[in-house]
Order: C-alpha cells, then structure tokens, then sequence
C-alpha cells in the first residue's frame, strides 16, 4: 500500500529497498506506507513499514537513497554514498551500548540505497532546542556531548578498519573534508577581510591561527567524525542521541569536534549561542568519555590549549564561508530565517566568543575587536548580540 501523499522518490527508494530485501532473504520481504523523511538535493530519506517479512520482527525500516551523478554536477573528490555506507558498517559492528548511529541492514550500490534501522519518531537535537523546555534541551545537549566522546572513544584506533571498508567499496579515502578549506582560509581570509570590511589582519594574529593546523595532520587523538555534527543531524531517541548524515565521515583530532560547544556549532544553520554553563557541562561531559582512552586529554592546561587552537580555527573558518555571503545579502545562514541567526550577527558572536575565551592569544583578541568593529559599521541594523536558543530564553537564565 502506498500513502497517496508520498513523493515519488520515496514510492521509489521502497521499492528498490523492497526488492533488494527480497534477494537477500530469499523471499519476498513487502515494504509499504513510503513517508518521506526529507534528505538532500542528492540523496532521498524514506520511512517504510515492513508489511511482510518472515525473517525478521522489525516493523520499519529507513531507506536512503542517493541520486547518481549528473555529468552537470561539480566533480567532487569522493563518493558520499560510499562513504555513508562504510561508516555505517563501522558503527554496526561496535557493541550496542556505544553505537552511535543506525544499524545498518542491507545496502546496494548498483541502486545506491543503504537500508538502515528504523530508531523511531524521534525529534532532533535542534527541535529540541528551539522547543519550550530549557532543562529538556540542557539533558540533551549533554546527551549529545556525551554521545560525541562515546563515539569518539569507541572509533580510537579504527581509522585503519575504515579505510578498509571504503577500499572493498572501491572508495579512495580521503583526508579531512575540512581540512583543505581551513588551509584556504588561514593563507586567504587576511585579503578577504582588507577587501572586504577593510581589516588589516597583524602578521602575529596569522601566526596565532596557524597554530590550528597541528589538528588538521596526523595527532595522536584521532577519531571517527560525522564532519557534521550541526544540531539538525542528531536524532534524541529513547537510547540517547544518535548521530546520522555520514557522508562527509572521516578521522580527524577529536578536539576539533568537542570545541564546536566554544563557538557554538559553527556554519550550522542553527548556530544560536549556548549558556557558559551549559558550554562549560559539555565538554565536561564530553571529557569524560575521552580521558579513559586519551588521559593526555584530562589535564586541563593541555586540553586548554589545543581547545583554543581549534576554536579558533572554526571561526577562521567560518568567518572564510560566510563573509563572501554576507556582502551580497546580510540574510539567515540556513534557509529557515526563524530557526537560523543572520550571518553578520552569527560573525560578530563567533569572534567575541573567542576574545572572551583566548586571552593568551593577545593578536587575536585585537583581531577579533577590529572585525566586530568593523561589521558593526557595515550592517548597524543587525542585531549586535546573538541570542540563545528559544529554550534557554526563559527569564530563569
């Protein structure tokens, strides 16, 4: 049975999900009730109800399936497909107590469509969030932090098993999908920012940025990472969140991750400012999941450091992406303008945020006042402050 109000691409990825279930159990496996769960321009998310299937007492399962390649596509480096499946591979063979996403059930490249775990009807991190309740969204923000080291921990050591599955997909692995943006970013924002809002960056706040690029090689705390891990892409199930969206998933220093509580998840759509308490609990609680496998990673004065290299990297980063956008249109960064801060607000914050953080980076802290300054000129009709989430602007703050 199909729901009338169905997309045909979800029609479409549950009857490929149907057939290639058929083949693997060897009898015919029927799938209906197709909901559309959203995705990408690229991929489709689908929801289906296991109408008949002797093998197995699952009631749903989630289908995602990618569109092939158009030849008026951007080359891109890498196959998101593949990657999405062997990242899946690798967590569906942690044990479940540490899994952080999905199992996955069955996949099929020839139709690019993985069959996943269906984990319920559950909100996301970001619903959450913007939702009424301050101490719900709190719980969850630790949950999500707490799931990020889980994770982190669990993946230690693995990067050699993934690198072996993408190989059996047929899949070069590739490096950090960051990486190479923030390199741009440390070699070009000097010239943008003269260019652009007339800021002079001082050779010793360049210096002081290039110390983010220890995180970008081969350190010694490397772990599995989503690459992004905004709000929208965490699922609060009855388990815990759970993470989803691994196409972009590689190895990388697992401060880079953590420091996205610093400045807060920067280039997400939801990007609103996070309480200092509840930013201060995160990384505690995401601590505490790192330091037994990484007890380097327990002493503060080290943690500090590294932390402030990669928050200040992000917002070298962020502040690369989005001035070009800002300069055409001063709009939300994400498409929902009520669920998303306009990019000159979101700017000023990550820069006053890290000022505020990194008074042992004296040419930074200059650097950031010399940009809030000079965003402040140019769009005086921008909010000057960040706030935060609609579930923490309760007058209890």
């Amino acid at each position: 049975m199909t729901d009338p109000q169905a997309t045909p691409g979800a029609v479409a990825a549950m009857a490929g999900a149907a057939r290639l279930l058929s083949r693997r159990a060897g009898s015919d496996v029927e799938l209906s009730e197709p909901e559309d769960l959203g995705g990408s321009g690229r991929s489709v998310v689908a929801r289906a109800r296991m109408a008949q299937n002797p093998f197995s007492d699952r009631r749903s399962v989630v289908i995602k399936q990618y569109a092939p390649p158009s030849p008026d596509d951007e080359p891109i480096a890498s196959d998101p497909y593949r990657y999405e499946v062997a990242s899946c591979q690798l967590f569906t063979a942690l044990p479940s107590d540490v899994r952080p996403s999905p199992v996955i059930i069955a996949h099929d490249p020839e139709q690019r469509l993985l069959v996943l775990e269906d984990l319920g009807r559950s909100m996301t991190l970001a619903d959450k969030l913007f939702g009424p309740d301050r101490e719900a969204a709190r719980i969850c923000l630790l949950g999500w932090a707490r799931g990020l080291g889980r994770m982190q921990a669990a993946t230690a050591g693995r990067e050699g098993d993934f690198g072996a599955l993408l190989r059996r997909l047929g899949e070069k692995v590739r490096r950090d999908p960051i990486a190479d943006q923030a390199r741009a970013a440390l070699g070009g924002l000097p010239e943008l920012l003269a260019d652009a809002v007339g800021v002079e960056v001082p050779e010793m706040a360049v210096l002081e940025a290039r110390g983010g690029i220890r995180l970008l090689g081969g350190t010694g705390f490397r772990a599995f990472s989503p690459s992004d891990t905004c709000p929208d892409n965490n699922l609060v199930t009855s388990r815990g969140v759970r993470f989803v969206d691994f196409e972009w998933g590689c190895f990388r220093d697992v401060v880079l991750d953590a420091a996205y509580v610093r400045v807060p998840f920067p280039g997400c759509a939801a990007s609103f400012a996070l309480p200092s308490v509840v930013r201060e609990q995160m990384l505690d609680a995401w601590r505490a999941e790192v330091a037994p496998v990484w007890p380097e990673l327990d002493d503060t004065e080290l943690l500090e450091s590294r932390l402030t290299d990669a928050h200040l990297l992000w917002v070298w980063w962020s502040t690369w992406l989005l001035l070009p956008l800002v300069l055409h249109r001063d709009r939300p960064i994400g498409r929902d303008a009520g669920r998303s801060p306009r990019i000159s607000t979101a700017l000023r914050h990550y820069w006053q945020g890290f000022a505020a953080a990194a008074t042992d980076r004296p040419a930074s802290v200059e650097l950031a006042a010399a940009v809030v300054a000079a965003l402040d000129d140019r769009f005086p009709d921008a909010p000057s402050e960040l706030p935060v989430f609609p579930a923490f602007r309760s007058a209890e703050r």
